[in-house]
């Protein structure tokens, strides 16, 4: 299965070289699927010739906000309504869950309560997940056709599914913990509270649930391809 890649942002440049920049992590993450990778900068506003050019894409996060006016958002917003009318399954992560929400309908601001950042705990419909965030921006008017599947206290709308056409989430699964803290020494200071950073840093090397969201970022993918193909022939 081809999965295109929609990178909406970067690694700081101190990071890349021992880390890897964000579509390297969602290589690693999914890596062992199946999948075939191909990655545009959009960014840089390098973005495929349609929507067909892979079967599902992957929407990275960004230090931008989705509600800014950079000029990638415009035609990513046009590209995924586009994939989403289609359809085309759309996986989105932060940023990307956050611009799929927005192109779609819904609404998304700075948040008033503040950052989350490291380990987070996140209730999946009863399942109990930990994973790292990294984010102040959060969704807080859902789109129709979006259903909550994750929340916590500090993010109402953490995951989101949209039938059978997009999965997004809002912390990171595909950022670990030697990631969080290189990002806590170049982008956090005057930016986090230090009290977060603190607490972040004592949760550092808890378990996360990074396996978990690649098996379930994989079945969506391989569902909803199964389910396209199901409606061209035919099927109910």
């Amino acid at each position: 299965m081809r999965i295109g890649i929609l990178q909406c942002g970067k690694s700081p440049a101190q990071l890349k070289d021992d880390l890897g920049d964000y579509p390297d992590m969602f290589v690693r993450l999914l890596a062992g699927r199946g999948f075939e990778f191909t990655i545009w900068d959009v960014e840089e506003m390098q973005f495929p010739d349609t929507i067909h050019d892979a079967d599902g894409w992957l929407l990275t996060g960004s230090r931008h906000g989705a509600y800014e006016p950079h000029p990638f958002i415009p035609p990513l917003e046009d590209f995924i309504r586009q994939a989403y009318a289609a359809p085309v399954p759309m996986v989105g992560i932060c940023f990307g869950h956050q611009i799929i929400a927005q192109a779609l309908g819904g609404k998304v601001v700075k948040y008033e309560g503040g950052w989350a950042v490291g380990t987070q705990d996140y209730d999946f419909q009863g399942e109990k997940l930990r994973l790292n965030a990294w984010h102040q921006d959060q969704v807080v008017e859902l789109p129709e056709g979006a259903s909550v599947i994750a929340r916590n206290d500090q993010c109402a709308n953490a995951a989101l599914v949209y039938g059978d056409k997009a999965l997004t989430i809002q912390p990171h699964p595909e950022f670990n913990d030697d990631f969080v803290q290189g990002l806590m020494d170049t982008r956090a200071k005057g930016v986090v509270p230090d009290d977060l950073l603190d607490r972040a840093a004592g949760r550092m090397g808890e378990a996360k649930a990074s396996a978990n969201m690649a098996d379930r970022i994989e079945s969506f993918f391989r569902k909803s391809r199964a389910a396209a193909g199901n409606t061209s022939q035919g099927g109910a």
